[in-house]
């Protein structure tokens, strides 16, 4: 038979447990970091680089993903420039969209200089939609990959909708991923092309697991086809965030390519729409 201390003692313990778990809950969401890729503020970056991440840092973004530009890979900034000024502001450069072209030496020794992990190719390196095209690819990203290892950087590939056409029953991305080398070749998965393409994110996490270290989280409008705040589009991003860890992402940033009112505006909605998950 319990004592009368027990019981208090078990009750009590009871009470401060139930006080804890949404706190805990809270916390957890709290410690999932969520980047932001800077083609979101395109314009304004273009305008002032410094001013603009000081504002992208009030609204509580911790990672920051670079687009190249007309000013170059960082908007007019020395790659140690960027590197500190997303330091001194709370921030991390983590990764940054680049070309596989011809310079793609000097885009990698820029990476290095500016401290970031990633090197992801934004776009297909070159033309044709056939499934030798792809392969040709697949083996240039392969040799982008050891030539980025050893600077120290790892080699990527972002996807648009077009990956995902098929060719005599074979889907062109799948070609990517069944003949690059997955410590050489890291996947970003664009999860609104992804949706618009009628593929499904959770199906490809299941078939090619932990090949996703990136994500470029996006909500998209199914009918125009255009990126929009979250919650209003067709990506159920809370079932996504829910299975991550299939994916095995390691970044997640959020890209808007369209607004409603403008991108300082549109990012703030979504970060709110974040946190309440």
């Amino acid at each position: 038979m319990k004592t009368r201390r027990q019981f208090i003692q078990q009750s009590s313990a009871f009470s401060v447990g139930a006080l804890l778990l949404p706190n805990l809950g809270f916390t957890a969401a709290k410690k999932q970091k969520f980047g932001v890729q800077l083609y979101s503020f395109r314009d304004a970056m273009a305008e002032d680089a410094l001013g603009t991440l000081k504002k992208i840092a009030d609204i509580g973004i911790v990672e920051i993903e670079s687009a190249r530009s007309t000013k170059g890979l960082y908007y007019g900034l020395s790659p140690e420039d960027m590197k500190s000024a997303c330091e001194d502001l709370g921030m991390k450069l983590t990764s940054g969209h680049v070309a596989l072209d011809d310079n793609f030496q000097d885009t990698m020794e820029q990476a290095a200089a500016s401290g970031q992990e990633y090197v992801i190719c934004s776009s297909m390196p070159s033309d044709g939609q056939t499934l030798d095209n792809y392969k040709k690819v697949a083996d240039q990203f392969n040799t982008a990959g050891e030539d980025c290892k050893k600077l120290g950087l790892k080699f990527g590939y972002h996807n648009h909708e077009y990956e995902f056409e098929s060719v005599n029953g074979t889907v062109l991305y799948d070609v990517l991923l069944d003949n690059t080398d997955e410590n050489l070749v890291h996947m970003e998965m664009d999860l609104g092309w992804v949706v618009v393409a009628g593929k499904d994110p959770l199906a490809y996490f299941a078939k090619y697991p932990e090949r996703f270290p990136l994500w470029h989280l996006k909500d998209m409008n199914m009918e125009e086809k255009e990126s929009t705040e979250f919650g209003k589009g067709g990506l159920d991003i809370a079932n996504l965030i829910a299975h991550r860890k299939d994916s095995g992402v390691k970044h997640i940033y959020i890209e808007q390519e369209e607004y409603a009112s403008t991108p300082f505006e549109s990012m703030k909605e979504n970060m709110a729409f974040l946190r309440k998950l």
